[in-house]
């Protein structure tokens, strides 16, 4: 009997997905970033139940840490934008994915440029 593997064509997209969300955390402890709290997470809920569930809560940091890491497409909400996976998703929840990705991304950018003093010093004439 064949044995199937993560990513096998015979898998449903539900355990491609979660597969693909355990891989996440093990990617990103390569990079000195260990989100123990999503792993377990998606390993109590499954995958596509944890990304429904975390695409709408405020105050995750795992997608700020990546980004400032470069590495954006390691989120679970560009896994969930992932075309294979996204028929796995309502409408709204890959539109919040989309929007945090973007915001996220804008926010951190703009947290890097002002960062700096631009506060401009005059002398009184």
């Amino acid at each position: 009997m064949r044995s199937v593997r993560p990513g096998h064509a015979g898998e449903r997209p539900e355990q491609r997905f979660h597969q693909s969300m355990l891989a996440l955390y093990d990617t990103c402890a390569t990079l000195g970033f260990r989100p123990v709290l999503f792993r377990r997470y998606v390993i109590l809920h499954g995958g596509v139940a944890a990304a429904r569930e975390l695409v709408f809560k405020p105050g995750t940091t795992g997608l700020e840490r990546l980004i400032d890491l470069g590495r954006p497409e390691l989120s679970m909400e560009a896994t969930m934008l992932q075309p294979e996976f996204q028929a796995l998703f309502s409408a709204d929840e890959l539109k919040e994915a989309r929007e945090r990705l973007a915001n996220a991304n804008r926010s951190r950018s703009r947290g890097r440029l002002t960062a700096q003093s631009t506060a401009r010093q005059t002398k009184p004439d």
